[in-house]
């Protein structure tokens, strides 16, 4: 086919969150025009994995298509099943590669993937994957939409926050606070209560502190307050 291959070894350190530092490994070993094989299936797993992690709108998007300020295609496969891309090895004559680790149901997404999904559809009735996948493109056009009516609202003036609707002031602290670390529900909920009054400052995870002074929110770390 004329493509080249290439290895790249990585060390995931035993602890907490492996499969989100594996990943996070992973693609800091790939080069930044990567496009990756997720397909379908891949896409339902994320939105399930997300569900029960407790994700928002965003995190129920699952995989996007596209990716980046360009737009640029990075997932070329989603509209594609699994059974697919097998049934196209099979016909070029190809012995399709299983990562061993994918077998391993101590870790959730394996679970998902062997346990969770193929229960759901004898629940329901039916192959779930294309719904999941379609329930994903409608969530990703209302995300789309309150990403860009939340644009306008500066998050570090605590009277434009505390007075915007709450699902476009959400969207404006996570935003602002995405460069140093992206926020959780329980983050963000911390830093709208300081745009209230209801606390002077905040902790965020990363070694940050918002706070609030002559109505405007600032972001520091913890070693400035020393």
């Amino acid at each position: 086919m004329g493509a080249d291959f290439r290895a790249v070894s990585i060390r995931v350190e035993p602890g907490p969150n492996l499969e989100a530092r594996a990943r996070e490994l992973r693609y800091g070993s790939l080069p930044p025009d990567v496009l990756t094989g997720h397909t379908a299936d891949d896409l339902a797993e994320t939105v399930v994995v997300n569900l029960l992690r407790g994700a928002g709108l965003p995190g129920l998007v699952g995989v996007r298509p596209t990716g980046g300020p360009s737009g640029r295609v990075r997932h070329p496969l989603l509209h594609l099943r699994r059974s697919d891309t097998e049934s196209v090895c099979r016909a070029i004559g190809w012995t399709p590669f299983t990562d061993p680790t994918n077998s391993d149901t101590t870790l959730l997404r394996n679970r998902v993937r062997h346990e969770v999904i193929p229960y759901l559809n004898e629940v329901s009735g039916r192959d779930l994957v294309p719904i999941l996948a379609r329930q994903s493109a409608l969530i990703a056009d209302d995300t789309d939409l309150l990403d860009s009516l939340s644009e306008h609202i500066d998050p570090t003036d605590a009277r434009a926050l505390a007075s915007a609707p709450p699902a476009l002031a959400r969207r404006a602290v996570r935003r602002w606070l995405t460069a140093t670390h992206p926020p959780d529900a329980a983050t963000i909920e911390r830093v709208l209560a300081v745009s209230r009054g209801e606390a002077v400052a905040c902790e965020i995870p990363g070694g940050h502190r918002v706070s609030r002074r002559n109505q405007v929110l600032s972001l520091t770390r913890f070693d400035e307050h020393d």
